[in-house]
C-alpha cells in the first residue's frame, strides 16, 4: 500500500531533521552495502570456527601441517571480518559525499573537523602528553 502525499511529506521532513541532527548515522541507514558486510562477517566467524576445527582435529590426529592449514583459515576468517567491518564504514562515508545531499554535507563539514581532532591516533595523543611533560619539566 503506498504513501499518502501528506505521510510521503512527513516522511521527508524526517529524513532532513535526522540528517541535520546526525549525517553519519543517516547514511549508514541508507548505505546498501550493509547485507554484504554482515555476510562477510557471518563468512568470517564461519571462517573461525572451520579452522578451529581443524586446528583441533590437527592435534587430536599427530599431523602439524592439518594445524597450519587450519590456523591459516582461521587468519584468513579473522581479515575478513576486519575487512567487511572497515570497508563498510569508509563505503558509508564516501557514499554520503558522493550523494550530494546538501543538508548532509553542511551538517557533516564542522563534525569531520571535530573528529579529525579527536582521533588523532593513539601515539599522536601518547606524543602530545610526552611533549606536554617535558615542556613542563624545564
Amino acid at each position: 500500500m503506498p504513501l499518502s502525499e501528506h505521510e510521503q511529506r512527513l516522511l521527508e521532513q524526517m529524513e532532513k531533521a535526522l540528517y541535520a541532527e546526525d549525517p553519519k548515522f543517516a547514511t549508514s541507514l541508507r548505505s546498501s552495502g550493509g547485507v554484504a558486510n554482515r555476510s562477510r562477517a557471518v563468512l568470517g566467524v564461519l571462517g573461525i570456527l572451520g579452522g578451529l576445527g581443524i586446528v583441533l582435529a590437527g592435534m587430536a590426529l599427530p599431523l602439524a601441517a592439518l594445524g597450519v592449514v587450519g590456523f591459516a583459515v582461521m587468519l584468513a576468517g579473522a581479515v575478513l571480518i576486519y575487512f567487511a567491518f572497515t570497508r563498510g564504514s569508509v563505503a558509508t562515508a564516501e557514499e554520503g559525499s558522493e550523494e550530494g545531499d546538501a543538508p548532509a554535507a553542511q551538517a557533516q563539514q564542522p563534525q569531520q573537523g571535530k573528529q579529525s581532532r579527536r582521533s588523532g591516533g593513539f601515539m599522536d595523543r601518547m606524543e602530545e602528553r610526552w611533549r606536554k611533560r617535558a615542556e613542563g619539566d624545564r
